[in-house]
């Protein structure tokens, strides 16, 4: 896994997300482009926008902010977040690799920042059969600790969950730290800065072989860590400096 097989560094001012859909809205979308779930299947309290206030490149990468801005929906439906979404579905995706992502999180109750990987093609079925990786989330209120999990099985009603912490021994997630996901055929390893916390060796029936891509969003509020939200965090800023893939 030594070869540089793709990368995108957001602090090079020539940056651009031509390799990235901007998702919006806060419906889970189904394979056709119809809402099937609100808050993204979550309950995600956010409104994802392309608006240059949720979203921009600077001089330190690129930024997911969320924040307190009301936001209503023709269908009569008003949100008082708003926040940034963004995947590499149909531009990139990949099978196997050393994938590596520097990031720096915000600290805040209610704040869910994430980098994951959802099936390019659903080859197994609808989530969960086709699988998801999560390279790591994490809960704003814990700023200590980030996790990385994985989902599968053969439907909703027999999903299965694979999940594994890590709590951080110096400093906390609002630094810029290497968050790495080691992907072969064998095993699937989770690493922070270098330090594997978890592996998870495969078997037959784990649908984790066929390509995937990256997913990077901000949320505020949702189940993964079901807390008020403390609108004193907000605006909120989780910052990608640069991904780098090595096969």
């Amino acid at each position: 896994m030594n070869k540089l097989i793709w990368k995108q560094d957001f602090a090079d001012s020539r940056a651009d997300l031509s390799s990235w859909n901007i998702r919006l809205g806060n419906d889970l979308l189904d394979n056709d482009g119809k809402p099937i779930h609100p808050g993204w299947g979550n309950g995600e309290q956010q409104y994802y926008t392309n608006h240059d206030s949720n979203l921009y490149i600077d001089e330190a990468g690129l930024n997911l902010c969320a924040r307190r801005e009301l936001t209503e929906t023709q269908d009569g439906r008003s949100f008082r977040y708003t926040s940034a979404r963004l995947d590499t579905k149909d531009h990139f995706s990949y099978l196997y690799g050393k994938l590596v992502i520097r990031a720096k999180l915000p600290v805040g109750q209610g704040l869910w920042p994430a980098i994951w990987l959802l099936p390019q093609e659903q080859a197994y079925g609808p989530w969960p059969a086709s699988g998801e990786i999560d390279i790591m989330e994490a809960r704003g209120r814990l700023p200590q600790q980030v996790s990385g999990t994985l989902h599968y099985g053969k439907d909703w009603d027999h999903k299965k969950l694979d999940e594994y912490s890590l709590q951080l021994e110096d400093g906390t997630i609002n630094q810029f730290r290497d968050y790495t996901l080691e992907w072969s055929e064998g095993s699937i390893r989770w690493l922070v800065d270098g330090h594997c916390y978890a592996e998870r060796r495969m078997e037959p029936d784990m649908p984790f072989d066929k390509s995937f891509y990256l997913v990077l969003n901000l949320a505020v509020g949702g189940w993964y860590d079901n807390v008020d939200i403390d609108e004193s965090a907000l605006p909120a800023v989780m910052t990608v400096s640069g991904i780098w893939l090595y096969q």
